[in-house]
């Protein structure tokens, strides 16, 4: 069934429409937040916030626009004006980012036997958490211009209608999250520059040392399901051609299922009265 029948069903109080429609969209609401975030158990209360303002004003949806549209609006306005995450408390700049690496010290692997998972499943969380933390340094309309366009691979009019900008205003903002990110990376991250000698490996017990890295409470690798490349069903042609290495690390990292937030919003749905005649 296509989102706008399952709205029309919601809408008259059908709970199992209202279930399927929020489990269509739950993993890219949540992806979304975590990215914004950084921290798991923020972006599935960030997730879940932004369900309940779409469930609780279901009624006003009209039609006038795709529910994917009116939906990805919702997530984004939440998603600029909540409030500040440990991550952006710290208010950190491309130039603390850099400072941060710097003094971690370049260390073996530890020893994984001792530790809960295996070691390809750590390097990666040390990646993924690595390369998230540096969308951290961009302002919050810059990190949603990056993750919408360049990760999500949505198109300039589709992002636009989200930050309620005009395209030429939304490829401005992420021309300068990327100038920003690929600046940096390409000054300081070894998987851009094979020349900087900044590797994940040699970082990973420093990052758990300083508690950024917990191999029991996995933030970036825990139920993945897909690569967000594989998500992406086009690439905007205004960046076709440019150096996109920095980019494309960012689409390959995991979409991730997430928490039953449906389920949740069913039980908080439960008692309320809905879908009762």
């Amino acid at each position: 069934m296509t989102d706008e029948a399952l709205v029309l069903q919601a809408q008259g109080g059908d709970m199992d429409a209202l279930d399927a429609l929020v489990r269509r969209h739950q993993s890219w609401v949540f992806n979304l937040a975590l990215r914004m975030v950084w921290r798991r158990e923020v972006a599935e209360d960030a997730a879940q916030e932004i369900l309940i303002k779409a469930v609780t004003h279901l009624g006003s949806f009209a039609g006038r626009a795709k529910f994917s549209t009116w939906l990805h609006r919702i997530a984004v306005n939440h998603l600029l004006n909540v409030r500040k995450s440990e991550m952006e408390e710290k208010a950190m700049t491309f130039t603390d980012m850099g400072e941060s690496i710097a003094g971690v010290p370049d260390e073996d692997l530890p020893d994984t036997h001792a530790l809960p998972v295996e070691t390809q499943v750590l390097l990666e969380e040390a990646r993924l958490g690595c390369i998230t933390a540096m969308l951290m340094c961009l302002d919050r309309r810059q990190r949603l211009a990056f993750i919408l366009g360049e990760v999500f691979g949505e198109s300039s009019e589709t992002a636009a209608a989200a930050l309620e900008v005009t395209p030429a205003n939304f490829r401005q903002l992420l021309s300068r999250a990327r100038q920003d990110l690929y600046q940096f990376m390409n000054d300081r991250c070894g998987l851009v520059n094979t020349a900087n000698p900044c590797r994940c490996a040699r970082k990973t017990q420093g990052f758990m040392r300083a508690g950024w890295l917990d191999p029991a409470n996995l933030q970036f690798c825990k139920d993945r399901i897909t690569s967000v490349q594989r998500q992406v069903t086009a690439r905007l042609e205004e960046l076709e051609g440019m150096d996109r290495l920095h980019a494309e690390l960012y689409r390959t990292q995991p979409m991730l299922a997430g928490p039953d937030l449906a389920g949740r919003l069913r039980d908080m749905l439960s008692g309320s009265g809905f879908g009762q005649n």
